[in-house]
């Protein structure tokens, strides 16, 4: 159990037989009346967002998420699976539970995956990744009085704009978290 007083950003709790993150939090205390604190949670596995007030020392279940080390070892059909790096067991997983950043996922790749019980919340990649460019346009030399940018396509088949330097076959390193160019690796 944790106090509505402990909330921070990053916590989460159960509500309604499902998990929530706390996103924003606001302790309110009025000249009249009892405090309260006002949030704003995420639900982990749908990512709805809602406002939800409780009252201050109101002490609500926290949800204990375990976060395992996993390795991305293949992909099969429309599943990927992932071995536990500590008990070697292998989990399937769909690109709906992986989310949006499965568009940086290769194989060999290790992973944090979230649970809660036996159920995937999410799936935590690297900060950053390095990919091989496989296709990109030429960078014509006096394009752009500034540096300028142009699409490229790497290995796993996400698209990410990179400066015009930058040719098929490069390894370039990615940043996961705002699929932005980071330099050459």
């Amino acid at each position: 159990m944790i106090s509505s007083n402990d909330f921070r950003p990053g916590v989460t709790i159960e509500l309604d037989g499902s998990v929530w993150r706390v996103v924003e939090f606001l302790h309110v205390k009025p000249g009249k009346g009892s405090a309260f604190v006002r949030t704003k949670l995420k639900n982990v596995q749908n990512g709805n967002v809602v406002e939800r007030t409780f009252r201050a020392g109101e002490t609500v279940p926290q949800a204990t998420l375990d976060k395992r080390a996993m390795q991305h070892t293949y992909k099969d059909s429309d599943q990927f699976v992932f071995m536990d790096m500590e008990t070697y067991e292998e989990t399937n997983l769909s690109s709906e539970q992986i989310g949006e950043r499965v568009k940086y996922l290769n194989e060999g790749m290790e992973v944090n995956v979230i649970m809660w019980g036996e159920q995937v919340i999410e799936v935590e990649l690297p900060n950053s990744v390095v990919l091989e460019v496989i296709e990109t346009d030429p960078g014509v030399k006096g394009d752009t009085a500034t540096g300028g940018s142009k699409p490229a396509t790497v290995e796993t088949g996400a698209q990410i704009m990179v400066p015009l330097f930058i040719s098929k076959g490069e390894r370039i390193k990615i940043d996961t978290r705002n699929d932005s160019y980071l330099g050459r690796e």
